[in-house]
């Protein structure tokens, strides 16, 4: 795959205006507020595996609307000390999976919460069982135009909240220190974790790797990979969506949520990545606002990324914060 987008130095400069609404902190504060008022405690199921050096627990919170949410939460066996969490999201099309695909952060003494995405586990990797509720009007096979028609009902808004309410949720746990939670995740879960480093509070890291959700309106005029495509797709179709559906996008657009990020950032990005093109993913960074990021660049890389060698760096970056 040829490069195909900006060059280094143009990439490392672009900071791109984007349409923003007006009440955009106002959407998400009302969201939030509302999810909040439906939710009930988190259900904390142990889960007998053949794992002996991690615990492994099946967990239930309260998503958007109060809808359950499904994680898996793998602890160190015989931590005695409260622990620094991570929470990961996952990419397009995939579920929570098993517990025994992602040892990686329990095995470096952290506490781990795997997040199932509603309505998705069916595309690959070994599955999710969290259903999503709700309805939706016409769309595309997939999940990027499900409810676009508005905000309010979009899918994006649901899943969002998902996060920022596994962030709560596991903030309430046993065991868990609540002062050193970092969100993560790579493509979908990259942008899940913008989302969250956006709209939650009180994070100590944010790791996104070549994170997906990012600037749409260069996006789906860039890229003819999915899942942008759908967009096109859809917009190919509906000829005169194109206002009512970019309105929609501003409300999840992963630079906006980057513009009010409170927490450090470790970013990655694959300067070959057809499906998340470099630029977007520099428009997120290069609008992030806490002043500590960094991002590490795969020049010759598809959309895989970095793969196990970014895993290094954000294990790295976190003990650079004294999280460990």
């Amino acid at each position: 795959m040829p490069y195909f987008d900006l060059s280094p130095a143009q990439l490392e400069a672009y900071l791109p205006e984007i349409d923003e609404p007006a009440d955009f902190d106002e959407f998400w504060a009302t969201t939030l507020d509302e999810s909040r008022q439906a939710g009930w405690e988190p259900r904390l199921t142990p889960v007998t595996s053949p794992l002996r050096s991690v615990d492994v627990f099946d967990v239930s919170f309260a998503g958007f609307g109060g809808d359950p949410i499904s994680a898996w939460l793998l602890l160190p066996t015989g931590a005695e000390e409260p622990l620094p969490a991570i929470v990961e999201f996952i990419g397009y099309g995939g579920g929570r999976g098993l517990p025994s695909e992602r040892l990686a952060w329990s095995a470096a003494g952290y506490a781990h919460l795997i997040m199932d995405t509603r309505g998705q586990g069916s595309t690959w990797g070994a599955g999710g069982g969290t259903p999503d509720p709700h309805g939706t009007g016409a769309s595309t096979n997939g999940y990027m135009t499900r409810g676009v028609e508005d905000p309010a009902t979009y899918y994006y808004r649901r899943v969002f909240t998902d996060a920022v309410r596994a962030v709560d949720a596991i903030r309430t746990l046993p065991g868990i220190d609540a002062s050193r939670i970092a969100v993560t995740g790579g493509s979908q879960g990259g942008g899940i974790a913008l989302a969250a480093g956006g709209l939650a509070e009180g994070l100590v890291a944010v790791m996104p790797d070549v994170p997906f959700l990012c600037h749409f309106s260069r996006a789906i005029g860039l890229t003819d990979r999915e899942p942008y495509q759908e967009i096109v797709r859809y917009l190919s179709v509906h000829r005169g969506a194109r206002e009512r559906t970019m309105r929609t996008l501003s409300y999840v657009d992963g630079v906006s949520m980057a513009r009010r990020a409170t927490a450090p950032a470790l970013f990655s990005v694959a300067l070959m990545d057809t499906t998340c093109p470099p630029s977007t993913v520099y428009a997120a960074f290069n609008h992030f606002a806490h002043p500590t990021k960094r991002i590490v660049a795969y020049e010759f890389n598809d959309h895989e990324g970095g793969g196990a060698y970014q895993w290094q760096q954000q294990a790295a970056f976190l003990s650079e914060l004294g999280i460990q």
